[in-house]
């Protein structure tokens, strides 16, 4: 695979996957059809188009595309991309699709960009793999920041209530109900993003830098704060925290967002930011 052209269809795919597995973990945090449904789209797209780029290197090589470690990866996981989409169209299996897909993702992006010779190509499908990793990353912030904002609304729309503070601003603010569902919606967004760029990060930097550090500070607090947010949604669907308490818990957990962008990055070896 050493044409330009089926290098960038292959980023294509990796994007596909990608933006399949953010859907397919908000509809395992929030069961959602519509959610279910657009990744399955989105994966069955990317994996036909893998499909023909098998063929198409059937036909000009005239053999079965297996005969190297490289080869093997994208045949392994064009496999289990085959079983996501028939576990979530045949059986509706959907939890057992979505760790199937995690694994043909993380050796699909191998594939793509682990290319072990030191050419201009290969330097440029890293950096173009950091380059989705921390786009991932940055979208994660966006919908953490949201999340922050609805919560400091439903504050001051809570102690406006309570105070009986009626002006011209309160009506241009948006009801309790929807400043709780807003910091939700927004954390449920965020989790998957956070948590495919993670992926793709630790690929990268296993790929890219020699003596990769697993415990490096960035991977740490990036760990925790989504393990953070996941326990954001856990008590909340439990109806654990509610109110003003729920609104606060965010307030903290965007200041850990802060510490991760900030703090994080100062200790980490390699991370610029």
């Amino acid at each position: 695979m050493n044409d330009l052209w089926v290098l960038r269809l292959q980023e294509v795919i990796v994007i596909m996957i990608a933006a399949a597995l953010v859907f397919y973990v908000i509809d395992f945090l929030k069961k959602s059809e519509r959610m279910n449904r657009t990744g399955t789209i989105l994966l069955s797209t990317g994996w036909s188009i893998q499909t023909l780029l098998i063929l198409y290197l059937i036909i000009g090589d005239g053999r079965f595309p297996i005969l190297s470690l490289e080869e093997g990866f994208y045949f392994y996981a064009w496999l289990l991309l085959g079983v996501t989409i028939a576990l979530q169209v045949i059986w509706k299996l959907d939890i057992p699709a979505l760790l199937v897909t995690c694994i043909g993702f993380i050796f699909l992006v191998i594939h793509t960009f682990g290319r072990g010779a030191n050419t201009a190509v290969t330097d440029s499908l890293i950096s173009e793999l950091l380059i989705i990793h921390i786009t991932f990353a940055i979208l994660a912030y966006v919908a953490f920041s949201v999340s922050f904002v609805f919560s400091i609304l439903y504050l001051v729309l809570h102690r406006m209530l309570k105070e009986k503070k009626w002006n011209a601003t309160f009506s241009r603010l948006p009801s309790l109900s929807q400043a709780e569902s807003m910091m939700t919606y927004s954390i449920i967004a965020g989790i998957p993003l956070l948590f495919v760029s993670l992926l793709l990060g630790l690929e990268w930097g296993y790929i890219a830098i020699e003596e990769f550090n697993w415990l490096d500070a960035k991977i740490v607090t990036s760990f925790i704060l989504l393990v953070l947010y996941l326990f954001v949604f856990i008590v909340r669907e439990r109806a654990k925290i509610v109110g003003t308490n729920y609104a606060w818990i965010h307030v903290y957990a965007f200041l850990f967002v802060l510490i991760n962008f900030f703090l994080g990055s100062s200790f980490s070896e390699f991370h610029l930011w």
